[in-house]
C-alpha cells in the first residue's frame, strides 16, 4: 500500500475514533472549514463544518453511537493532493442495535 493510500485509511479511521471518544474539538484533524456532512438519512440535513458536526455530537449527547466502525474502505481516486474513497460504516447504539452506513469522501492534501 503506497504511503497515500495509507493516509487516507488513517484519516478516515481517525474520524471513527474522535467521535467514540466525545472529541469533538479535534474534528478539524479530519476535515476542513468547508466540509459537508450529509446526514441526510438520519434527519439531520447537510452540516457545514466541523463545528457544525461537533455541535449535533455534542446535542446528541448519550443518543451517540457507542462505536463507529469503519470498514472496506476502498481508495477510489488518488491524485497528488487528492483522493476520494467509500467505505462501509457499522455503528453500534447505546441500545445494543446496529445500523449500517456507507460513506463516501472526498479529501484533499492540506
Amino acid at each position: 500500500m503506497s504511503d497515500d493510500r495509507l493516509l487516507v485509511h488513517e484519516l478516515i479511521n481517525l474520524h471513527g475514533h474522535l467521535v467514540d471518544e466525545a472529541a469533538f474539538e479535534r474534528l478539524d484533524d479530519v476535515f476542513t472549514a468547508d466540509v459537508v456532512y450529509d446526514v441526510t438519512a438520519f434527519g439531520g440535513g447537510e452540516l457545514i463544518g466541523p463545528a457544525a458536526i461537533a455541535d449535533a455530537g455534542r446535542t446528541l449527547g448519550a443518543g451517540n453511537p457507542v462505536g463507529h466502525h469503519v470498514t472496506n474502505i476502498v481508495v477510489t481516486t488518488l491524485g497528488r493532493d487528492d483522493a476520494t474513497a467509500v467505505s462501509k460504516g457499522i455503528g453500534v447504539m447505546t441500545d445494543g442495535t446496529v445500523g449500517s452506513v456507507v460513506y463516501e469522501d472526498s479529501l484533499v492534501r492540506t
